[in-house]
Formats: structure tokens, sequence, C-alpha cells
């Protein structure tokens, strides 16, 4: 189930999104190799993306964490670490990371931008990437692990879709070994599914008899990002431009709720 596109126009270029898009886009291709040099994508995960443990100090200087090929992140102590919070915002695994990431960003990211203002919409987008970091490293501060993608950031600007906007109509890919249909679905319903997914994949690493449990991926950071997006959007939030947009949207879509 992928979506697509939505039925909430924008009254202005969305032009931090698409920023943010380039700088993703970029960090992938000059720092990253595009996923076609190893050992820069290795070497970019492992000095940028965050680590819970070299964080909290919870996993011991030196631990290796093998990643296939003869490479390996090694815990360390750089003055970089700091900022990894930050800088993992920016960098992906492969392809179908970014691209899937992007995608959810470029459905959901203009219509929330265009709801608080450029400035606002930054800070909001990085304030719930930091605390989607936050929630990971809280449920698994010891980790080795390296955490990367945009994911955290973009689960708050869903969250904070749902709240502006949960009876818009999201167009949503649905495939089925070789059926393909595009099927109109309310927000609501499509940001509370993928949520309540997040939550299942996620509690296999709350039980401490298994910790290796989970999907491999940070799954609690897409919670923490997405629930920072619902309690914060009210605070970011431009009225008058919410306003305006939904009588746009009314005008365009005088059928739809």
């Amino acid at each position: 189930m992928i979506p697509l596109s939505d039925d909430n126009p924008t009254l202005r270029t969305p032009i931090v999104t698409y920023l943010l898009l380039g700088a993703i886009g970029a960090t992938w291709v000059f720092v990253q190799g595009a996923g076609l040099n190893t050992l820069a994508l290795v070497s970019s995960v492992c000095n940028l993306g965050l680590v819970p443990g070299e964080l909290t100090g919870g996993a011991p200087v030196g631990l290796e964490v093998p990643l296939g090929d003869g490479l390996a992140c090694v815990v360390d102590q750089e003055p970089i670490n700091r900022l990894t919070p930050l800088t993992s915002m920016f960098l992906h695994g492969s392809w179908g990371h970014i691209l899937g990431n992007c995608l959810f960003f470029w459905v959901f990211g203009n219509n929330v931008e265009d709801s608080m203002g450029r400035l606002r919409f930054l800070v909001f987008y990085v304030v719930c990437g930091l605390a989607a970091a936050a929630a990971q490293v809280a449920v698994d501060p010891s980790s080795p692990i390296p955490m990367v993608g945009a994911s955290g950031a973009i689960s708050g600007v869903m969250g904070a879709y749902l709240i502006l906007y949960p009876r818009v109509r999201v167009n949503m890919l649905f495939i089925f070994i070789i059926i393909f249909r595009i099927i109109p679905l309310p927000a609501w319903l499509v940001l509370l599914y993928w949520f309540g997914l997040q939550v299942i994949t996620g509690l296999p690493q709350l039980n401490q008899l298994n910790a290796e449990g989970g999907s491999g991926v940070a799954v609690w950071a897409h919670v923490g990002g997405f629930v920072a997006g619902l309690v914060l959007v009210k605070f970011f939030e431009n009225r008058n431009l919410t306003s305006q947009r939904s009588r746009w949207r009314h005008r365009l879509h005088p059928d739809h709720p």
C-alpha cells in the first residue's frame, strides 16, 4: 500500500519541502555514493549515523558491528557523535529506503508546510526528527547499531497531517501479485493504519527477554516522530493558512469532506 498523491492543493510553492528533498538526495549521491560505493556507504552510516550506545555510553568502545564484505562499524567516542541525531536524518541505507521516505514526504510534506509557513515547518521537521531519535535511544540505549533515515522526521509530518487534514482523501496504490489498483482513502485511515503497524512491529523490541526481536528497522523512531507531530502541530500551525487552504480545497473538491 503506497501513497501516490492526495486531494489537498497547496497555496504556495513548498520551497522547504523541495530543499529538504534536495538535501537528502544530494547526501545520498555525494556523501554516500548513491549506494554504488560500498565503502562510502558504510563509512557514512558508521560515522554520521546515530548509534544509541555511543550517545549514552552504554556500548563498549571498540565493539564491532559487522556489515558484510569484511566491513564493520566500531563504537567510538568521537566528538561528531553528538551531532549524529541531526546528521542521521539525511542518511539512508539503500535506494528503497530513500525512495520510500521521499515518496511519503512528497505526498504529505507540502501540505503541512503550506499550513505552517516555511520557517516554522523547517523547525518542526527538525524537532520531530530529534524526538524520533530520542525515542529510539530510549527504547534501546545500549545498541551499537547505527540508525539512519529521514523517516522519524517524516513520521512527525504525517502525525501533523492526521491532525490538520484527517478527512482528506489520499490516493493509495494497492499491489496484490499482478493486480494494481489506485484507491482513494481518508487520511485518518491511512495514517492510523501505518502507525498501528509501527507499534505492532516494534513491540518485540520492548521484550527484555527478546532483545534481538523486531524487524531491524528503527520503528520506535517512527512512533516517536509521529507522536511528536501529533503533539506539536498546533504550536506550529498558522491558522490563517490552514483556513485558506481548507476553503480552496472545498472549491476544487466540493463533494469531498
